[in-house]
């Protein structure tokens, strides 16, 4: 296990814009507050959702495509930074993006809940809770299970 502890610098809570991207939103908060990283929760409603499965034999993601509306029962997830860098470029230099790691529980209008990594989503109405680290993370490929994890 790779561990280490992490001081607070500040929180904040934040209103989704209706019409917005849910993850992009999260970003958005975090580049304004200059969060190089963080650890966040929310909850809400959106217009439609992709979320993402990954499966671990293939080690690769599939979608889940939803257009229809889905109340978020449950969104969890922190910021980092990614290296968005083209790998297949000989001279390219790095370049990091913060990220948004999302992870959601979406209901629809029976109860039916479904689950997983989300790509992107349309707010309806969201409400954020975002803890800020004092102290930076990075996301490193991971050579097991072939995603970028925390260093």
């Amino acid at each position: 296990m790779n561990y280490r502890a992490v001081e607070t610098e500040s929180e904040y809570v934040a209103r989704l814009e209706t019409g917005a991207d849910w993850r992009a939103e999260i970003e958005s908060l975090a580049s304004e507050v200059e969060a190089d990283a963080a650890w966040f929760t929310a909850l809400g409603a959106v217009q439609d959702a992709e979320l993402w499965f990954y499966d671990q034999t293939e080690c690769e993601y599939y979608p889940i495509e939803f257009d229809e509306p889905l109340e978020v029962a449950s969104c969890v997830g922190n910021v980092s930074w990614l290296d968005v860098s083209e790998s297949d470029t000989e001279n390219s230099e790095t370049e990091y993006e913060r990220f948004a790691h999302t992870h959601a529980v979406l209901s629809d209008d029976e109860g039916t809940t479904y689950a997983g990594h989300l790509n992107e989503a349309t707010v309806w109405a969201g409400e954020l809770y975002m803890r800020v680290f004092e102290d930076g993370l990075e996301r490193e490929y991971d050579d097991t299970t072939e995603l970028d994890l925390w260093l």
